[in-house]
């Protein structure tokens, strides 16, 4: 892959929902805690996911950003089981929704366990700052809020934020 080029928001309603064309279940956790990270002891985060029958390994730079290098790998589902029950602090789980929209896809991540009520669309650009087509339904964007990070709702999950924190959380 190299470089990920993604932005984030929230989302101001359901009507997304209505043009799902189909969704994923994932669960997924990491082998290098969200403290080591954010406090530089690391220089990237290491994922691992199944989502489906599909495994992946996902070395990402730990940096803030729209913009990051990563690489990804498939791998057996049974060393992804045998590593998120072994190696992880910790598991996420969510639902990935797929939305088109004019063009492009957006990915939606519906979170559930400690993460229940937590919903982020995601969009994959080829360029940081290419134009790009806001459904009605997208809200404010939180691409460089460290909170919203897979990684850090691991250490730190929706359920434990203050009100102040879910401040712009429509769905």
């Amino acid at each position: 892959m190299g470089i990920e080029i993604e932005r984030k928001f929230l989302l101001r309603d359901a009507r997304w929902r209505e043009s799902v064309t189909h969704r994923v279940r994932m669960i997924q956790g990491y082998l290098v805690d969200a403290r080591t990270v954010n406090a530089g002891g690391a220089k990237s985060s290491v994922r691992v996911r199944i989502e489906g029958d599909e495994a992946r390994l996902n070395v990402k730079s730990a940096t803030l950003g729209i913009e990051r290098e990563e690489f990804e790998y498939l791998i057996p589902r049974g060393d992804a089981e045998r590593m998120l029950a072994s190696l992880c602090d910790g598991v996420l789980e969510k639902t990935r929704h797929y939305v088109p929209h004019a063009g492009r896809t957006y990915e939606i991540d519906e979170f559930s366990g400690e993460n229940t009520g937590l919903v982020v669309a995601e969009l994959e650009l080829e360029v940081a700052d290419v134009p790009f087509a806001r459904p009605d339904w997208l809200g404010t964007e939180v691409s460089t809020l460290r909170r919203y990070y897979n990684l850090n709702l691991i250490a730190y999950p929706y359920s434990r934020w203050s009100e102040a924190e879910r401040a712009g959380q429509a769905c």
